[in-house]
């Protein structure tokens, strides 16, 4: 097996490696001994991930002589709930868990997010791994210390900034990950070509069609660039005060019709990949911007799979789910757009500006169907 990338992570709350390769839920067990020395480990997986890793995860960790509990919980956004986290916690510490604990993440986002806030509350905090399964995961919510829950008003509204120890991306697992969470990780790497270096974005426009079709070497590289997009842009702003927030490329429109039509509906991936289409809607009707490059951006989508779903929402009831964006501040949508090629800016748009876009796009979504 080759040596996986290292890919360095440095924030005012942690330094950490991601790792990128194959074969890395082999080496979890060691990595845990390195950066947690002395700590029992608690694994956190789910009832799909844990079956297809999970064994492979307990022998490397039983070879470490490291003592380990296993939770799994419901697949599926669901399960990103406050309920969630105490039944875990409970379970911790009826365990006998404590402030040695090590917590360790075995699935995809939503383990991840769960895993994390978990970690970062439970004895006021106690140290975080994870092995990303899914590539959404690993291009993205694994990297950065992000986490949180969902409330009735909205997704992720509850959460911390809890950096891990190590994130361990296995590519190998990409292979058992099913065609709708893979277009979800697709649109991440996408988003991060449109708004990181050129280089990125020659490269996996390049690497398009061999990571569709999910060629491991196309992938394992296609991983890399976008993990280390998404740390350099975390080091840079560890908390979402500043250039982060264009990390939201295609979010706040993504995560209203999530909400709005019932998560799992569409998959996280289809709804940014929606989001950035409106994205490049908006940003033509109310700034500057590159014809050709609204074209581009449009075309890196359709290269990757990502055609436009059709839906159909009310636009003031999905302004009002705007509203309750993390981004949004004195009662105002801000909005992450990208005029240019890889640049993003944040604006605030005013109801006016966004409903009438909002209702000329569904009225044009409506006309093509």
């Amino acid at each position: 097996m080759s040596a996986p990338r290292s890919i360095p992570v440095t924030t005012p709350g942690g330094s950490y490696e991601i790792l990128v390769g194959p074969g890395l839920v082999h080496t979890v067990g060691g990595t845990l001994a390195r950066v947690a020395p002395g700590r029992r480990a608690f694994v956190i997986s789910d009832d799909n991930v844990w079956p297809l890793y999970g064994g492979d995860v307990e022998t490397s960790i039983h070879e470490a002589d490291i003592p380990y509990f296993s939770m799994k919980v419901h697949p599926g956004e669901t399960s990103k709930s406050y309920r969630t986290v105490a039944e875990i916690q409970e379970m911790m510490a009826g365990a006998g868990f404590g402030r040695d604990s090590v917590v360790v993440a075995l699935g995809g986002g939503v383990v991840g997010d769960i895993a994390g806030f978990v970690a970062s509350t439970f004895a006021r905090g106690v140290p975080l791994v994870h092995v990303p399964t899914t590539l959404l995961a690993q291009v993205d919510s694994s990297i950065g210390g992000k986490n949180g829950v969902d409330l009735v008003h909205g997704k992720n509204l509850a959460g911390t900034f809890w950096q891990p120890l190590a994130v361990l991306a296995d590519t190998n697992c990409l292979t058992t990950v099913p065609d709708t969470e893979w277009r979800s990780g697709l649109a991440e790497v996408v988003k991060g070509a449109l708004i990181g270096d050129t280089g990125d974005l020659v490269a996996l426009d390049e690497l398009s069609g061999r990571v569709v079709e999910r060629e491991p070497v196309a992938v394992e590289r296609a991983v890399g660039i976008s993990a280390a997009f998404k740390a350099r842009v975390v080091s840079d702003d560890e908390r979402e005060s500043g250039v982060r927030e264009c990390l939201n490329y295609g979010h706040t429109f993504g995560h209203a019709i999530e909400k709005e039509l019932g998560y799992g509906t569409l998959s996280h991936g289809e709804a940014v990949a929606l989001g950035i289409r409106f994205a490049i809607f908006l940003a033509e009707r109310i700034v500057p911007c590159s014809d050709e490059w609204m074209r581009r951006q449009e075309r890196l989508l359709d290269a990757y799979g990502l055609w436009p779903v059709r839906v159909k929402l009310c636009p003031r009831t999905l302004l009002r789910t705007m509203h309750a964006d993390k981004k949004s501040r004195a009662n105002t949508v801000r909005y992450v757009l990208s005029p240019q090629p890889t640049q993003c800016t944040v604006l605030s748009v005013t109801d006016d500006v966004l409903f009438e876009a909002l209702d000329a796009w569904f009225t044009r979504i409506e006309e093509e169907s």
